[in-house]
């Protein structure tokens, strides 16, 4: 052997089974253990931190946490929440006078919708209308059923006027209950 080539590196004899190991695989071990535990602490921290910033930053595919139109976030809280007859009730109640018509709009009003019921529960200012639209009853179920789904809508309850509020004083008779003879 020359001076000029390097020496080569003497082979290290594996341990024998059996054997312990000795002092340069005890360290090894050790490193590597120290390495995964750093890793594994690095790796939480890092969770930790993109917890405090709200949460993993989205990437170059869209996924649930990339922002939405008011439109469709509005509608994806109506489906999770499973308010889409209840919503498409109140766009009723909205356009009722163009459901119904100018006229009957101006006397009878949509007060609630029993969602368990399926009842819309409609208050008129006069016997007349309420007749009028007893009358219309079957018609108006059929138009709201086709406008919001089949079967959305049972029933129409229409409410008489409720009359004037009682008022007592000298001038009533005990036990009077109103002009109840034009109002019901």
């Amino acid at each position: 052997m020359s001076t000029d080539e390097p020496s080569p590196r003497p082979e290290r004899p594996a341990p024998a089974k059996g054997a312990e190991p000795s002092g340069v695989d005890l360290a090894r071990v050790a490193l590597r253990a120290a390495k995964e535990q750093a890793r594994a602490r690095g790796d939480a921290a890092q969770q930790k931190k993109q917890a405090r910033r709200g949460g993993l930053r989205s990437g170059a595919r869209a996924d649930g946490r990339d922002p939405m139109a008011l439109g469709a976030a509005i509608n994806r809280l109506l489906n999770e929440r499973g308010w889409e007859t209840p919503a498409a009730v109140g766009g009723v109640m909205g356009r009722w006078p163009q459901i119904v018509g100018e006229n009957l709009a101006k006397h009878c009003v949509p007060e609630r919708y029993d969602e368990d019921e399926r009842i819309l529960v409609v208050q008129c200012d006069s016997t007349a209308w309420a007749t009028q639209l007893r009358h219309l009853t079957p018609t108006l179920v059929a138009r709201l059923n086709e406008d919001l789904g089949h079967g959305t809508v049972r029933m129409i309850k229409v409410l008489n006027p409720g009359g004037p509020a009682r008022r007592y004083g000298p001038l009533r008779a005990p036990g009077s209950t109103g002009p109840g003879d034009t109002y019901g």
